[in-house]
């Protein structure tokens, strides 16, 4: 009987790939990865294994994907033999898997270089072409970039075959990583960071500046092979002039030999002058590589063997709080300086109050430090407890504006409930506030507003309607702004005066409190006060509210800033309170329907199409449930399509929509 996943299933594993395929964008075309190398291996693994036990979901899932789409700022070129990944184990077990699985048990070991692959093509030993990996089928031209590389030849030594594309990684040791931060204004994460951003210049000139290097390890198109084994190639690429590994690398022919590399190497790691964040292990006979072939990303032959994160032992010599613009309270470690894989740490995150519980640590400790990628390090645990060491007291006041510090039921997170009268929170909230589903207040955007702000002209939501007024003569002398823009401005800010009411209830941005559920609050209870009254009970009871979102309105009210802050404000505008309950009590086809939105429509953005069904009388919800009685599905649809049908909700087409405008139109 066919093994068929569940909704859960399916929802978990469109997740985890469109998490993938972020990063892969971030990491191989931004240069700039936004989750540490660990969270990305578990992520990948779980998907791996969720697809090997339904394999109908590896057709275009982490099974056969590799790198990331080529970016619009080079060339691009087809591989003419894929550029493959390779398989990731993390412990001695699953290497032994592999490994037991094998028929060959002779194997070459390499380090696995933290750096940028690349694909050099020569014909008759001249480089002709270079590529970065891309997609695994295609990659960017780094033709001319690559030549400015001294460890890649331009010409090939000795013998060598009509065509071979040779395969490597591009790295910038630590030494060079330190010397680039250190006269250069931009400031890279790490050395692999800096290494990717110096090949994809789009001026080779600013590569030729940096100072980086190249390490062979395989090959692509080849028209004559002389070399049997991957040990041989090494030798082979040495006499056409590339730099291999050959320095580290080992052969082992059981568990126990691969074992006592991989702890050696673990052991000599730090004094390896360029990063590394693994083992190659590969079969080394190349005729049974061919004969084992590849899955649809990876290579059967070899598998990298990961290393954990790169760890180091400092003192804790303080905890400091940062407030977020969501009010969100992050305690941060403040460390004695330590270089951690060539880069010096001197802040970790501690996350929150029960994380430093968890770890047990206090100011004066001495602290293990992990850093993994590009995000800030963290704190993983003691490493000896300080007979003076002073435990950390989380403030229950707000460090920046003395507001009230809540940590509401089931979260682990502590906010300062001071949303609209918090500097920290200001620009955010500000941000937000003047959005386009908010105030629409054109002209005010993040620079305009941190100018205003940091010149103290504006220090809450009010203030805006009083800025021209009161510093518009300021405000032309300013570079940037002229009379003009200050008279678009104005008016903008004039027409904003008058607001419907689900769109003043997101715009001062209560936690939890989106738009959709703005405009649940807006039907429910018609007028400003009765919001701001309502006792959670009466909240608690309205479909759409769970009790979360209705412990986060009563105390959003209840808190003196935000109160004052919104009284200030209700001086300066008017409220269309009734706008959406008088929407609501039509008689419209679809009135007391609850319809969701999912995938995209050809002819409708969401917004307007949400906007027809509420003139239609249906209310439009953000999740699907046995209460829904409607769900409009475009294009793409995911989860949300999936559940409905497994929900027997009436599902409708563009078409449904359009049918039914025109049956009511007058």
């Amino acid at each position: 009987m066919k093994n068929i996943p569940d909704l859960f299933i399916l929802s978990e594993h469109a997740d985890l790939l469109k998490k993938l395929q972020a990063w892969d964008v971030a990491y191989h075309q931004n240069d700039a990865p936004i989750v540490d190398d660990a969270t990305y291996d578990a992520a990948k693994k779980r998907a791996l294994e969720i697809e090997e036990l339904y394999p109908e979901l590896a057709i275009g899932g982490a099974s056969t994907h590799v790198g990331a789409a080529v970016s619009g700022k080079f060339k691009s070129h087809r591989h003419t033999v894929p550029m493959l990944s390779i398989s990731d184990v993390f412990n001695e077990g699953e290497v032994a898997d592999w490994f037991n699985k094998l028929s060959s048990k002779d194997m070459f070991i390499e380090l696995k270089v933290d750096g940028v692959s690349y694909a050099a093509r020569y014909e008759h030993g001249v480089l002709v072409r270079g590529l970065t990996r891309g997609s695994g089928v295609e990659g960017e031209d780094i033709t001319e970039n690559l030549k400015t590389i001294p460890d890649i030849p331009q010409k090939l030594s000795g013998t060598f075959p009509d065509v071979v594309e040779v395969r490597g990684e591009v790295y910038m040791t630590r030494a060079d990583f330190i010397s680039l931060n250190a006269e250069s204004e931009k400031q890279f994460a790490n050395p692999r960071n800096a290494a990717a951003g110096s090949l994809r210049q789009l001026n080779p000139a600013i590569t030729a500046t940096r100072k980086l290097s190249a390490f062979a390890y395989t090959y692509g198109e080849i028209s004559n092979r002389t070399f049997a084994t991957q040990s041989e190639y090494f030798d082979v690429l040495e006499s056409w002039g590339f730099k291999t590994t050959r320095a580290w690398a080992h052969l082992a022919h059981n568990m126990d030999e691969i074992q006592a590399v991989y702890n050696n190497t673990m052991l000599i790691r730090p004094n390896i002058p360029f990063d590394i964040d693994g083992l190659v292990i590969k079969v080394n006979d190349i005729a049974t590589q061919e004969k084992m072939g590849s899955r649809a990303n990876s290579p059967r032959w070899e598998v990298a063997y990961k290393f954990p994160a790169a760890r180091a032992i400092t003192t804790l010599q303080d905890i400091t709080i940062q407030v977020g613009r969501t009010g969100v309270l992050t305690p941060v470690a403040e460390l004695e300086p330590i270089n951690i894989g060539g880069v010096i740490v001197s802040r970790a995150t501690l996350h929150n109050a029960d994380e430093i519980k968890r770890l047990g640590v206090r100011v004066g400790d001495k602290v293990i430090v992990q850093r993994a990628g590009d995000v800030i390090p963290q704190i993983v645990g003691v490493a000896e407890s300080a007979p003076t060491a002073v435990e950390f007291t989380f403030p229950t006041t707000c460090p920046v504006c003395g507001g009230n510090v809540v940590q509401e039921s089931g979260m682990v997170a502590r906010r300062c409930v001071n949303t609209l009268g918090c500097p920290a929170q200001l620009i955010g909230e500000l941000e937000h506030f003047v959005s386009r589903k908010g105030f629409d207040i054109d002209g005010l955007g993040t620079k305009q507003l941190e100018t205003f702000i940091g010149r103290g002209w504006i220090t809450g939501p009010a203030d805006i309607f009083t800025l021209i007024e009161n510093y518009g003569d300021k405000i032309v002398q300013i570079d940037g702004f002229g009379a003009r823009s200050v008279s678009n401005l104005n008016t903008s800010i004039q027409r904003a005066r008058e607001i419907d009411l689900h769109r003043l209830l997101f715009a001062i941005g209560i936690p939890e409190v989106g738009e959709v559920t703005a405009k649940i609050l807006a039907r429910a209870f018609g007028s400003l006060d009765a919001v701001r009254n309502a006792p959670v009970w009466r909240l608690k009871t309205i479909d759409g509210i769970g009790d979360v979102m209705a412990d986060e309105i009563v105390s959003f009210f209840a808190d003196e800033h935000n109160a004052g802050a919104l009284d200030k404000l209700l001086q300066h505008i008017t409220v269309r309170e009734s706008a959406i309950a008088d929407a609501a009590s039509n008689n419209g086809p679809l009135a007391g329907k609850k319809v969701v939105l999912t995938g995209t429509l050809a002819n409708y953005t969401r917004d307007a199409a949400r906007e027809l069904l509420e003139k239609l009388g249906a209310t439009v919800v953000g999740s699907v449930s046995k209460k829904t009685d409607i769900v409009l599905a475009g294009a793409d649809a995911g989860s949300k399509l999936t559940k409905a049908e497994q929900l027997g909700i009436t599902i409708w087409g563009e078409s449904d929509l359009e049918r039914t405008i025109a049956e009511n139109q007058n």
